[in-house]
C-alpha cells in the first residue's frame, strides 16, 4: 500500500480550528445555561458544525464539557511534578510565583468565575463533570503545591508537623471563596491576594 493510500485509509487529519470551536461554543453554552441547558444539538448549532463532527471527537456531553472546562485554565501554567522534581524550596516557590500573573489575570475574568460555578453547582447531579474537573485541573496544581510544601517542611521553612494535605485545602478554599463572592477583584487585586494567601501557607516566601 502507498502512503497516500495509507493516508486516505485513515481519513482526513482533524481540523484543530473546528475542535477550538467546538470547545469554545460548549464552555460558553455551559457557562451561561448550566449542563441541564446545554445540548450536543445547540453546541454544534453554535460552532457552525453538524452533530456527527462533534460526536467522533467527543463520546459524550459530559466528556465534552469537561474538555471544554479544561480549555478554559488558557494560558495558566500546569508544571509537572517531574520538572520540579529535584529543585529546592527557593525555586519550586520561584515557578509558583512566576505563574501567578497569569492565573491572577485568568481568575479574574467573570466567564471564568461563572463557569467555576456552573462546576460546583452540577458537582451533585452530575458528579462525573465534577471528577473530571478534579483530576484535569486541581490534581495537577495540587502536586506541584504540595511539592513545594514537602521541601519547605524539610528545608524547615514549616514545622515539621505541619499538615501539607490540610494546609492545601484551606489555601484552595479560601481562593475559591474569594473567587465567588459577590465582589469580584480585579487581576491586580487578586494577584496581591493570592501572593498573601499563598505567602501564609508557606508556598512562596512572605513578601
Amino acid at each position: 500500500m502507498s502512503a497516500a493510500e495509507a493516508t486516505r485509509g485513515r481519513g482526513r487529519p482533524r481540523d484543530p480550528r473546528t475542535d477550538e470551536a467546538i470547545l469554545r461554543a460548549a464552555l460558553e453554552l455551559f457557562t451561561e445555561h448550566g449542563h441541564a441547558g446545554t445540548s450536543i444539538e445547540a453546541i454544534a448549532r453554535r460552532a457552525g458544525v453538524g452533530k456527527l463532527t462533534v460526536y467522533r471527537r467527543w463520546g459524550s456531553k459530559d466528556e465534552l464539557i469537561a474538555a471544554a472546562v479544561e480549555s478554559a485554565r488558557g494560558e495558566i501554567p500546569n508544571p509537572g511534578t517531574d520538572d520540579l522534581d529535584g529543585m529546592s524550596y527557593a525555586e519550586i516557590s520561584q515557578v509558583i510565583v512566576d505563574a501567578l500573573p497569569v492565573s491572577a489575570r485568568t481568575l479574574a475574568e467573570p466567564g471564568y468565575r461563572a463557569m467555576l460555578a456552573q462546576v460546583f453547582g452540577s458537582s451533585v447531579t452530575h458528579p462525573g463533570l465534577m471528577a473530571a474537573f478534579w483530576q484535569n485541573h486541581i490534581l495537577p496544581r495540587r502536586r506541584t503545591v504540595h511539592l513545594a510544601l514537602s521541601r519547605a517542611v524539610e528545608e524547615g521553612v514549616l514545622p515539621p508537623e505541619t499538615d501539607i494535605e490540610a494546609l492545601i485545602d484551606m489555601t484552595v478554599g479560601a481562593v475559591l471563596y474569594r473567587l465567588l463572592r459577590s465582589d469580584p477583584l480585579d487581576a491586580d487585586e487578586l494577584l496581591e491576594y493570592l501572593r498573601a494567601v499563598y505567602g501564609q501557607a508557606g508556598m512562596i516566601p512572605r513578601q
